[in-house]
């Protein structure tokens, strides 16, 4: 007898910590994560072609190359991005058609981007006019650019990654190297 209640009790018991454990929260899955991705303070130098018409300053962090004609790349191995820079002189007739390939460019995104900012540039001292756009969402580029002195010179640039356009896990490069991309706009002189 004094078995059967000695079992009774510890079933009681262990009836009381299966219900006590039913009791708690849903089950859920662990979210994604992402690396917390953080990089060091910009430092600049100043890029310089002797045959190109511009100079501008570059992150340290970055490899720049060039690719013939005045176009380079500006390459972030570490973030696994690079930034295209494209010159183009102006002739009589077509800086309006540079201007609207430049635009649809950056409009070409509007079916994954889930908003395009525009951001207007002008400096009268430096003869530099411009337009930044960042592009929300995950499109191919998040951040483009062109500059002109409107008369000699046009130049553009976009940034790329090599990976899936995934914005949330891109963000914290992408967001590095939209500044660097402000900085170029910011620091271009023409020849």
């Amino acid at each position: 007898m004094k078995i059967i209640k000695s079992i009774a009790a510890y079933s009681y018991a262990a009836l009381l910590c299966v219900a006590a454990a039913a009791c708690g929260d849903d089950p859920l899955p662990k979210p994604k994560a992402y690396l917390r991705l953080d990089y060091p303070e910009a430092k600049y130098s100043l890029y310089e072609s002797s045959n190109c018409p511009y100079s501008f300053a570059v992150n340290t962090l970055s490899q720049t190359k060039d690719k013939g004609t005045c176009n380079i790349t500006i390459e972030y191995p570490k973030m696994k991005a690079t930034i295209y820079i494209n010159y183009k002189p102006i002739t009589a007739r077509n800086l309006d058609s540079l201007l609207r390939d430049a635009q649809n460019l950056t409009y070409k995104h509007v079916i994954k981007a889930d908003g395009i900012q525009e951001q207007r540039y002008i400096n009268p001292l430096k003869r530099v006019y411009g337009m930044f756009y960042q592009v929300g969402g995950n499109a191919a580029t998040n951040a483009q650019f062109y500059v002109t002195d409107s008369t000699r010179h046009f130049l553009t640039g976009s940034v790329y990654f090599y990976a899936k356009p995934n914005f949330d896990s891109i963000m914290p490069a992408a967001s590095y190297i939209k500044n660097d991309m402000q900085n170029i706009m910011e620091t271009l002189n023409w020849k």
